[in-house]
């Protein structure tokens, strides 16, 4: 895990090159003069920062519109398999989407923040606006839950001073106090629960994942609509499914 301070000794160049592609993440296709007037710089500065990007294969320009590479691609998927325990996710998200019917995920934290590593839906699963790749606020998620509740005070006091504990429902987790006595929930529990924190409608559960030093390296989580996720279903079979699949993949890490 990653929770180290951003430095503060940014390159300017680098930060408007990376503005340059995030906007065109954002806006999929986007004109010279639009992302001047984006990042209120010069056309001559943004067509120096796109031709150095299009000779190194990231950016395409098609007429007077940019957009991303592919090779974007390549990055997104070695990231992916960098780690042995990532791939070892896989089978286990899909898995688990099969036999719940519902969305499952395979999330790690990076830089304070949770990232969809793995996603399966199930046959009933829910559309929601989440994609493998995005990063999302730690503390409203189930899975995001389980990973702070195997980190030590230190670091998810680091998380909570760089990030803070932002509203997204009026169900969210949005003050120390609350967020401490939810973590010891889920370490009593051995499993974390999300009622509505991120998405109203939407309830999950989440484990950890450790490897054989017990430290974590990312949690496992399924996730559907309030109407199917209750009762002994939402209280007791889903989180023993969940739990032993967490534990089969934790034995394949470290054997």
């Amino acid at each position: 895990m990653n929770s180290a301070q951003p430095g503060r000794h940014a390159v300017k160049t680098t930060d408007t090159a990376f503005d340059i592609v995030e906007s065109l993440w954002e806006l999929e296709t986007a004109s010279l003069g639009t992302l001047a007037e984006r990042h209120g710089v010069a056309k001559s500065t943004v067509h120096r920062h796109l031709a150095t990007l299009i000779n190194r294969g990231y950016v395409v320009r098609e007429g007077d519109e940019y957009r991303l590479s592919l090779k974007f691609l390549d990055i997104g998927q070695f990231t992916r398999t960098r780690e042995e325990a990532y791939v070892l996710a896989k089978p286990k998200v899909r898995e688990l989407a099969e036999k719940t019917d519902e969305r499952a995920q395979f999330i790690v934290e990076e830089n304070g923040r949770a990232v969809y590593v793995h996603m399966a839906a199930g046959d009933h699963a829910v559309t929601t606006n989440t994609y493998v790749g995005k990063h999302a606020p730690i503390h409203a998620s189930a899975a995001g839950l389980a990973i702070l509740a195997k980190m030590d005070e230190a670091t998810v006091e680091n998380v909570i001073e760089r990030h803070g504990l932002p509203s997204y429902t009026e169900y969210t987790i949005t003050t120390r106090d609350a967020l401490y006595d939810e973590l010891e929930a889920v370490r009593e529990r051995g499993y974390s629960v999300n009622d509505q924190g991120h998405i109203r409608g939407l309830r999950a559960v989440g484990a950890p994942v450790c490897d054989r030093n017990d430290e974590v390296i990312g949690a496992l989580s399924i996730s559907g609509p309030t109407n199917r996720m209750q009762g002994e279903w939402f209280d007791d079979k889903l989180p023993a499914l969940l739990c032993g699949s967490a534990n089969e993949l934790e034995l394949n890490i470290a054997f």
